[in-house]
This record gives structure tokens, C-alpha cells and sequence, in this order.
């Protein structure tokens, strides 16, 4: 597996790196031979999330068994007041059952609130320096999904990488790219499969990616063992050829950027909607052709999205500002009509 230094962190990391949002959906077990797969086929970089629920722990357990040297640590915590971001920090120790992290990103900034608190004297920066000089955290980190805050944060020149959304349908990020290498700040591409939306092209997905030498290290969500070996055989596989350039360039004019990348940040929904589940379901309506079989799958439902109240929590925290429940709503309607 080829390396790439992480920019001015020195680390030398796989360019595919794993993922750990899906891995909290499975179990522990789940978690060591996806983890075990990784060691072997030359994946040494991790990246998970205090607000992923077990995927730290299920993360901690397994490098208890196959070694934590094994792996670069990075995780992300969204609290913006010193105590509180501390305190996640020495959550996530615990959790990963580790004396001290690689990169501890301060996630998910898109607004200027967030910016003020996080660089204010009670903010979650002074805690990630805190922990830093206690040798607690080697390295500072920042996420964002929105380009213009995060291009904010990386001319303070006070954070060793950035992470930010990049894939075959979005590309907003290549100037944002560009500038972090100029500051030799590491690379980190989230939602290399824009959330599943390109499972059908991941190969070409990932080569598309790893061709475009602007990133250090994408880390798709894995699972499986066969996920991480389709990931790194794709990674390894060499140029575009053009029908993969007319695959991507044909999947990124039927989608656009307006998509859920199923992330999560939108729940819990205050009525037990499973949100990304619905959403889903527009996909194989607008663009697969699979109504009637979705229908099916959607009368499953534990809860359908006929619940929705509005209440507009799920939207105030989607990173990408997505109306959630028109487009559920939408959904259930669809089905209903048919």
C-alpha cells in the first residue's frame, strides 16, 4: 500500500485509511477481522469520531488484539468549550485503550459561532493545546463540510491537517486542497464514496481520488473485510481508464451535489425516523428504478416518515443545510401514492 506523509505531522500514511462510521452499526467482532484486514493488507491509518457512538471502543478492543502500533489514531470530538472538549479527549483514550492519540480534530465546524468559541479562552483549542503539551494528543486537527469555513481555519495556520468531503461529485475542495499543501498541512478526504451514493462505482471512485495526488489519505467507511480489500485493490490499480471517467462523469450529472452522504448528523429524530434509511429510498426511486421493490422495503419500517412532526432539529444539524422533511416526506407520499 502506498504512502504519503500527512503533511506537517510527519506520519507516513496509507492513502486509504479506514473509516469508522459504519462500524458502529455491527459489532466488536465485526470490528477485528475488518481492523485485522486492514493490518494485512497495509492500511495503517485510522480515523473514527466521538459522536460515531462504539466505534472507538469497538476500535480499542481490536487493537488490543492486533496492535496499536499497527496504526496512526486520529478521532474528532465536536465540543467547543475547553472542559467539554478535554473531557472527550480523555474519553476517547479510554475508549481506544490507548496512553495517547495521533491527531485530535476539532469536527464538524461550518459556522461562526462555532469558530469563536473553538479560538476563545474557554475554547476547544486551548483543550486540544492542553492535552497536546500532556502528551495526551500528538497532533491538532480540523474537519469541516463547508468550504468557506474551512479555508477560515486553515489560514489561522494553528492546525496540522484539515478534513473535508471529496469525491467524483464533489470537487469544491480542490482549491481548499491546494492552499493546505502550500501551509504543509496533511490531507484527509471524507466522504471518498459520498456516503455510499458511488458503492456502485467505488473502484473508480477510489482511483479517481488517489490520481488526483491533492490528498494524503481518503478513508472510506468499511466494514468487511472484502470492502477493505476492494478499497486497496482499487487504490493500487493505476489511472482512470476513460469508461470510468464516463461512469463518474455520468453518475455526477444525475445527482449533483444536493444528496444525503448518510452520515448520521441528523439524528436522533425526535420521533425514531430512521432518516438516512428514508432517504435512501429516494435514491432507488429518482435515480435506480426500483420503486416497487423499495416500497416493499420501506412498508418495513419501524417508523415511517409520515411521523415527521417538522420540528427541524434533523436540519439544523445536516452539514449540508438539506430540507429532511420535505425530502422524507416525500418519500413516504411516493409510496403512498403508487
Amino acid at each position: 500500500m502506498e504512502q504519503k506523509r500527512l503533511g506537517k505531522t510527519n506520519l507516513k500514511v496509507s492513502v486509504i485509511g479506514f473509516g469508522g462510521i459504519p462500524i458502529q452499526r455491527y459489532d466488536s467482532k465485526t470490528a477485528l477481522e475488518t481492523l485485522a484486514a486492514c493490518k494485512d493488507m497495509g492500511i495503517n491509518f485510522i480515523d473514527s469520531a466521538r459522536a460515531y457512538s462504539v466505534s472507538e471502543e469497538y476500535i480499542g478492543t481490536s487493537l488490543s488484539e492486533i496492535g496499536r502500533d499497527n496504526f496512526y489514531l486520529a478521532t474528532k470530538a465536536m465540543s467547543r468549550t475547553k472542559e467539554g472538549f478535554y473531557n472527550d479527549i480523555i474519553t476517547s483514550l479510554k475508549n481506544f485503550k490507548t496512553d495517547v492519540i495521533d491527531l485530535y480534530q476539532i469536527h464538524n465546524v461550518g459556522k461562526q459561532e462555532d469558530f469563536d468559541k473553538i479560538f476563545s479562552e474557554d475554547g476547544a483549542y486551548q483543550a486540544a493545546l492542553q492535552a497536546q503539551k500532556e502528551g495526551k494528543i500528538k497532533h491538532i486537527g480540523i474537519t469541516s463540510h463547508i468550504k468557506e469555513m474551512a479555508e477560515k481555519l486553515i489560514e489561522t495556520k494553528k492546525f496540522a491537517t484539515v478534513q473535508f468531503p471529496f469525491n467524483a461529485i464533489e470537487n469544491q475542495g480542490l482549491t481548499l486542497f491546494k492552499r493546505a499543501k502550500e501551509l504543509d498541512m496533511g490531507v484527509i478526504a471524507m466522504k471518498p464514496l459520498g456516503g455510499g451514493i458511488l458503492a456502485d462505482a467505488a473502484d473508480a471512485a477510489i482511483k479517481y481520488i488517489v490520481q488526483s495526488g491533492m490528498v494524503s489519505v481518503a478513508i472510506p467507511g468499511m466494514n468487511t473485510p472484502q470492502q477493505v480489500e476492494q478499497n486497496v485493490r482499487a487504490a493500487k490499480s493505476g489511472a482512470l481508464t476513460q469508461n470510468e471517467k464516463l461512469e463518474l462523469d455520468k453518475l455526477a450529472a444525475e445527482i449533483g451535489k444536493d444528496f444525503c452522504r448518510r452520515c448520521g448528523y441528523c439524528l436522533p429524530c425526535s420521533q425514531g425516523i430512521d432518516i438516512p434509511g428514508i432517504m435512501v429510498f429516494e435514491g432507488y426511486i429518482k435515480r435506480y428504478g426500483l420503486a416497487s421493490w423499495a416500497k416493499g422495503r420501506y412498508e418495513t419500517s419501524a417508523v415511517k416518515a409520515s411521523a415527521c412532526i417538522e420540528c427541524g432539529q434533523c436540519t439544523s444539524r445536516c452539514p449540508y443545510s438539506l430540507d429532511i422533511p420535505q425530502r422524507i416526506k416525500w418519500v413516504d407520499k411516493y409510496f403512498a401514492d403508487m
